[in-house]
């Protein structure tokens, strides 16, 4: 029963050589230090120094702009320069850049990405990050999830990836239990003019443009992009089903009238995958083959933001989300979603400012059933309604108190109650401490109550009439500071009790299995990265994650398999970065990472060496070799025999821009 709901999910979704390679790139920056000294570069080689990078601006722990450095929460931002100087090839691998994620890769498009843990349970995919790109959550109400292949922008086009590790429910509502994902893409006017990028690589290959003007005070974009994967292959040299292609449109449209801005952004999308093994399904004896994945979506947001006389400020954002996921021959799934978000920032009013706002979410989801598998009802329509309310109170000019708090109505489980408060203390101007005390729930999806196995009585499974909603109760304490004008440092240490987890029970007279809600548990762990300028060409980051998870039963439940759970997380992770820049147009960027084993199913731990050369041939020209995996393949996730291994891959990378 568990593998074929986890099979369900995922159709949704030389070592040494490798370490005397990194030891020589890191190496070759201080071989040829003195060379680029004598070349007198420019500062701008370095791009943002490490005092810069803390005054970055950040929205997503308050809703409105604070510098980095006085955010507190746990923040990892990952800018447009990050993402081009490691060659990421799609969102997944942008997200492998913050060292506070677990990002692990089954198969050429199914990931597991998590943070703090809860990277998936014995049977469902990762269902505790709320993802967004720009304002749209992303997250699928059939499972509280991602389906990764079918979230994809023009990496060109992001400005920044604000990563939040702990809850975040009170500004974003249930399902923000261990981190929020803001992906922000830029406005029209900064990507005006045209843009090609072409790539081809061992795996496959994309190619994507980019049109950008003005015309009568509206700034305007539109972009497409194709792609083509191969099939993987397992540890044994057998073939997986997971060769996919995909291809996507989009436009953005920014303008200001007086005191109003307003923006329209709009994509479309057709993909279609191969269903990794196993190949096939049986059903009452019958074998069933598993066919191809046909996803297609449409979207469209638009937002109002009106700057106040008196200081304050409003923004209205709405958006419509369609998709279509048909998923042979278990089930196909149409859903429709329109959103309306309100927000009101109200000017500073003595030692007190305040955020309000409300937010309105509609859904119509209809699932055409098989014998494998039905959602009952199969056609459904569900709404969630919140209000949050956040004050920022200055206690005094080195002391804030942050209290919110949001309740959230949901179909399922009604009102839930989601307050947060936070302290932050600036020890001296390049050192801050903080800390926080939250609750956030996950709210059941159609998954935990509709389910129902085989899509005709009698049933195996036959939904989960009692679960409720995951409830995390998060202790956090944090460090942020530039201990030196070159390095800077961040650290958090953090503690979540969880309640009422979801378990598979077996009925007392054993003759079928319910979801229920009968495991609790703790994780407790430690996050910390920072960034060292060695020289004005070279710079260097680490980040490390330790994690202990203790998951036990509640009484009642007879789920053996719900502790194993916690084996879907490493209990560390450890990522080094060097970036050198040879002069104006030469520049390397090498990276390790190493991933703790995983336990439940096995999988081992494994280093991953990647390494990117990029070189400016002519102004508007750029040309980078990419290589990932070089010291050798391994596996990220999932039972063997039915993952990847994920290969050593090297690809060649050109971006004309005019």
């Amino acid at each position: 029963m568990n593998n074929f709901i986890a099979s369900c999910l995922s159709g949704m979704h030389g070592k040494r050589i490798g370490l005397a390679c990194l030891c020589a790139a890191l190496a070759w920056p201080a071989l040829a230090a003195s060379y680029d000294d004598a070349q007198g570069r420019s500062d701008e080689l370095a791009d943002l120094s490490i005092e810069e990078l803390a005054t970055i601006q950040v929205t997503s722990v308050s809703k409105k702009p604070e510098r980095l450095l006085d955010a507190p929460a746990s923040v990892f931002v990952i800018t447009a320069d990050d993402i081009r100087r490691a060659g990421a090839q799609s969102l997944p691998e942008a997200l492998r850049l913050a060292p506070t994620l677990h990002v692990a890769q089954r198969s050429s498009y199914g990931y597991a990405i998590s943070a703090r843990g809860m990277n998936g349970s014995s049977n469902s995919a990762p269902n505790k990050l709320l993802v967004m790109i720009d304002g749209r959550s992303v997250y699928a109400p059939l499972f509280s999830g991602v389906f990764w292949d079918m979230q994809d922008v023009m990496l060109e086009d992001v400005e920044r990836i604000e990563v939040i590790s702990g809850p975040g429910g009170t500004l974003w509502g249930v399902n923000a239990v261990n981190g929020v994902i803001n992906i922000t893409t830029r406005s029209a006017a900064a990507t005006q003019g045209s843009l090609a990028v072409l790539r081809g690589a061992s795996d496959g290959g994309d190619a994507a443009f980019r049109q950008g003007g003005r015309s009568r005070d509206v700034d305007w974009r539109v972009h497409g992009k194709a792609l083509r994967r191969w099939h993987g292959e397992t540890d044994d040299g057998g073939r997986v089903n997971d060769a996919w292609r995909r291809a996507q449109l989009g436009f953005r449209a920014d303008w200001a009238r007086a005191s109003n801005t307003f923006s329209v952004n709009g994509s479309v999308f057709r993909g279609d995958l191969e269903q990794p093994e196993p190949g096939e399904i049986s059903v009452s004896g019958t074998a069933l083959r598993l066919g191809d994945i046909d996803t297609e979506g449409a979207n469209l947001t638009g937002r109002w933001e009106r700057a106040l006389d008196d200081g304050g400020r409003l923004s209205v954002q709405a958006y419509l989300d369609h998709s279509r996921r048909k998923v042979p021959p278990t089930f196909t799934e149409s859903l429709q979603i329109a959103d309306v978000q309100f927000q009101h920032t109200l000017p500073a009013w003595g030692s007190h400012s305040l955020v309000w706002g409300a937010n309105l979410r509609h859904s119509w989801d209809e699932v055409e059933n098989s014998d494998v598998i039905a959602f009952l009802p199969a056609k459904t329509e569900q709404t969630w309604a919140s209000l949050f309310a956040q004050d920022e109170i200055a206690l005094r000019p080195d002391l804030s108190l942050t209290l919110g708090a949001r309740v959230e109505r949901n179909d399922y489980t009604g009102n839930e109650f989601l307050p947060t408060a936070r302290l932050s203390w600036r020890l001296a101007p390049r050192h801050a401490l903080w800390t926080a005390l939250s609750r956030t729930v996950r709210a059941p999806t159609r998954l935990d109550a509709d389910a129902f196995i085989p899509g005709r009585p009698p049933y195996l499974l036959r939904g989960g009439p009692r679960v409720r909603s995951e409830v995390a109760r998060v202790f956090e304490v944090g460090y942020r500071g530039q201990p030196l004008t070159a390095l800077s440092l961040s650290a958090t240490v953090f503690h979540n009790d969880y309640d009422h987890l979801r378990t598979q029970e077996i009925d007392p007279s054993r003759t079928f299995i319910t979801f229920d809600s009968l495991m609790e548990g703790k994780a407790t762990g430690i996050e910390m990265w920072g960034s060292y300028q060695l020289s004005r060409a070279w710079r260097m980051s680490a980040g490390f994650t330790a994690l202990h998870e203790r998951l036990r039963l509640k009484p009642g439940s007879n789920d053996a398999a719900g502790p194993g759970t916690a084996g879907k997380d490493p209990e560390h992770t450890l990522q080094l970065r060097s970036h050198y820049a040879f002069d104006e147009r030469r520049e390397l960027e090498v990276g390790l990472r190493k991933v703790a084993a995983l336990e439940n199913p096995s999988v081992p731990g494994y280093w991953a060496l990647d390494a990117r050369f990029g070189w400016r041939v002519a102004p508007g020209v750029e040309v980078s070799v990419v290589g990932q995996n070089l010291n050798g393949s391994h596996a990220e996730y999932g039972a063997a025999g039915a993952r990847a291994e994920i290969d050593r891959r090297v690809g060649v990378k050109l971006v004309w821009s005019l």
